[in-house]
């Protein structure tokens, strides 16, 4: 068990150390929830002279009609474009001293303003105008479907490997699976064909106080955020439109009757590479620590299992990585490597599943584990010392079940043991439940 001396001689052991920063990253909040369903929750942060107001709503590309995908996206671009009150939302924000983003993935799409902490009512005031007063016109609808088939085509088409997760997640998950598509969309098609009535039926269907989840962290009174907040999104009305409709869930376990797929394109791409992905729980299960650790273990930098002996050893790739995409329902867990040159891509690619399969067949080293949670800790922490950041993974932890999680999420990666990555690897990282996509050079 890994120890260390501390000043007073004392000893501390693992659980102690997880436990000891796990007190140093708690986060106090304070929950509200409206007459109209919106979830509020305040985090007050005395040492900063800023606030983070994140807008969360439970829509993203999981939520889309698998025949129509890329509405939710395309609605980030479209909640910038004006209301019947605001022309130029970035403007206010400007003039307010502050700044804005938005980012949609497969279960959210999320908008965060941060700006002086005395200028708290104006961001509150311009979420709350967007969320009921949007301009869903011809005109705006035609200008922002053109910036995002631009941004499909530059990012997915017009780029080497460009089109990898278009193709990897319909491998893996399937046409028709909530997560079987990426949040830009299947296809430019499906973008240019999107009707000002089908917008403006998933306008007021999606974009809905009880269907959002709205975040104040920074320096400001708990009491009187909350009094603001009410004043803002109060009066706001449900549109009926989610009256029996549950959100759609992508069940985990679901791919793996599908069996092993396999994919080969050929492109004009300068070397061939492998993406191998199989289909792991998400971010609402405790079992997402886990395969979250592994692929530090296969890919944290070069100290990694893959770097270490594909890379760097064999000469086998010239490059390698691993993650787990992290959605909240289910997860892909994704293997990359780009084949080095003058080795066959049969090689590299059977020399890669060799490396997993001792995942399943071996313990991982208690070194080589402790050495992964020393690295994840301070990375840990660092996430949450600012209110932008901070604001954000509130709202994700709430939609993916409580706030109060985020506290607790160092303690859940620190307890994962070796002996909990192998059995997770010999129940889920087995080719029959992996999806390979393949790229030859033209």
């Amino acid at each position: 068990m890994f120890a260390f001396e501390v000043k007073t001689g004392q000893r501390v052991s693992s659980e102690e150390l997880s436990l000891f920063y796990s007190y140093f990253t708690m986060i106090h909040c304070e929950r509200h929830r409206l007459d109209n369903g919106l979830t509020v929750i305040i985090n007050r942060e005395a040492t900063t002279p800023l606030v983070a107001v994140n807008l969360l709503y439970k829509t993203g590309s999981g939520s889309e009609d698998p025949h129509m995908t890329g509405m939710a996206h395309l609605f980030e671009h479209m909640m910038f474009s004006g209301t019947t009150t605001e022309p130029n939302f970035d403007r206010r924000v400007d003039l307010a001293g502050g700044q804005n983003n938005a980012f949609t993935n497969c279960d959210v799409t999320n908008y965060y303003i941060t700006l002086p902490a005395n200028n708290l009512e104006t961001a509150l005031w311009l979420e709350s105008d967007r969320m009921q007063n949007l301009v869903l016109t011809e005109e705006n609808l035609s200008v922002q479907k053109s910036v995002v088939t631009e941004e499909f085509k530059q990012r997915y088409l017009n780029q080497p490997y460009g089109d990898r997760f278009l193709l990897l997640r319909d491998l893996l998950y399937g046409a028709f699976h909530p997560y079987g598509w990426p949040p830009i969309g299947k296809s430019s098609s499906h973008i240019e064909s999107i009707t000002k009535e089908a917008a403006s039926a998933f306008y007021k269907r999606e974009y809905s106080p009880d269907n959002a989840i709205l975040v104040i962290s920074g320096n400001i009174e708990v009491s009187s955020a909350i009094k603001l907040t009410e004043r803002w999104f109060g009066s706001i009305e449900n549109s009926g439109e989610r009256k029996g409709c549950s959100p759609v869930k992508a069940l985990p376990g679901a791919v793996a009757a599908r069996g092993p797929a396999r994919k080969v394109v050929e492109r004009n791409v300068p070397a061939d590479s492998i993406y191998k992905a199989w289909e792991v729980p998400g971010r609402s299960d405790d079992g997402f620590h886990t395969f979250d650790m592994i692929t530090d273990i296969l890919a944290g930098g070069e100290s990694g299992r893959l770097y270490r002996r594909l890379v760097r050893d064999k000469h086998l790739l010239s490059s390698v990585n691993a993650f787990v995409s992290g959605e909240i329902d289910s997860s892909m867990l994704v293997v990359t490597g780009m084949v080095a040159k003058d080795i066959s891509a049969n090689e590299a690619e059977e020399a890669i599943e060799r490396e997993i399969e001792l995942l399943s067949a071996e313990l991982v080293d208690e070194k080589e584990c402790q050495k992964v949670k020393n690295r994840f800790r301070p990375t840990f922490h660092m996430s949450l010392t600012g209110i932008t950041n901070r604001s954000a993974l509130l709202a994700m932890h709430e939609a993916a079940g409580s706030a109060d999680e985020i506290s607790s999420e160092i303690v859940k990666y620190t307890s994962v043991t070796p002996s909990m990555m192998m059995t997770a690897a010999r129940s889920y990282l087995t080719g029959q439940r992996c999806a390979t996509l393949r790229y030859k050079p033209l």
